[in-house]
């Protein structure tokens, strides 16, 4: 037994010994740097990157950015200009506007953390599925996928959060729903181009299974077009859950979320513009600086663009 497991034991000790750890790390922080660099070639993409940031700031920090509840009301102070007490002014219940678009932004980044967490996984799966293992798979695949994407995303979103009602986890799931088939498309060509490549014909002949194939190799390599996809889809997320919440089938009151700040204040427009104006700002901004974003790291994560 010893002599069993002394080689092994021997060969590992002997590479820990020398440089392979550093040079594999250094090789990594390497292509970071080279990554960031084309990526901050963008200034655009640094910008939108910079809003992107600013977003998570405020909803990490929310409770510091704001001595104002964006829940409590006081209809004393109800639709007040802004002012050094209230920066964004009030909304018809007397709620600080600046709060609950800061708020806000807990709600954006929660409906697209969890979309992201649910599109992502199953529009890969099914489409590196169907781009490797072809035939009946692809067909039936992809046919499936054919119907979601024959209907406009908002209105099949529409329909879905009509079906399962109101609230935000509904919006969620009507979201998801919606997002998936793009996804599915990209990785099925991206699965369509490696399925011939001569690396994949070496592990096939090596005796791999299909299963092995798809989670070691072909998911892996669709990995970074997908990344891409999903930022620069998230400006349509973020549109679509405005919507959702503009139509009362989102976030539901007293819950701070945009579409439903820009609902709700539309009957005052004319007369206390303030009331829409921020949360509409916000909500183009971020859309805008998530396609910005998504633009830069697309060629960031690019292999064939140029170093």
């Amino acid at each position: 037994m010893t002599a069993t497991f002394s080689a092994p034991q021997g060969r590992l000790r002997a590479w820990l010994k020398t440089d392979a750890p550093h040079t594999v790390f250094q090789s990594a922080m390497q292509q970071l740097y080279r990554g960031w660099l084309r990526f901050a070639a963008h200034p655009l993409g640094l910008a939108g990157l910079a809003v992107i940031l600013l977003l998570v700031i405020a909803a990490i920090g929310a409770p510091w950015l704001t001595s104002h509840d964006p829940i409590v009301q006081d209809m004393v102070n109800r639709l007040q200009p802004p002012s050094a007490a209230h920066w964004f002014g009030t909304d018809e219940f007397g709620r600080d506007v600046f709060a609950r678009v800061v708020y806000g932004a807990r709600t954006t980044i929660y409906i697209i953390l969890l979309v992201t967490v649910i599109v992502a996984p199953i529009g890969l799966l099914i489409g590196a599925c169907a781009g490797y293992l072809g035939g009946w798979v692809d067909e039936v695949l992809m046919r499936v996928t054919d119907i979601f994407l024959s209907f406009p995303g908002l209105v099949l979103a529409l329909g879905f959060a009509a079906a399962l009602g109101p609230g935000i986890t509904n919006a969620i799931i009507a979201i998801a729903l919606t997002a998936w088939p793009p996804m599915a498309r990209l990785a099925r060509a991206e699965a369509l181009s490696l399925r011939r490549a001569d690396f994949i014909a070496a592990v096939r002949l090596q005796g791999a299974s299909k299963t092995r194939i798809i989670t070691r190799h072909i998911l892996p390599m669709c990995l970074p077009s997908l990344v891409v996809r999903l930022t620069l889809n998230m400006a349509g997320i973020i549109l679509t859950a405005a919507g959702l919440g503009f139509l009362g089938l989102g976030a539901q009151p007293p819950l701070p979320e945009w579409g439903a700040m820009v609902s709700t204040g539309r009957e005052f427009m004319i007369d206390c513009p303030w009331v829409i104006t921020a949360p509409g700002i916000a909500i183009a901004v971020v859309s805008l600086a998530f396609n910005l974003a998504g633009d830069a790291l697309r060629d960031v994560l690019d292999p064939r663009s140029g170093e």
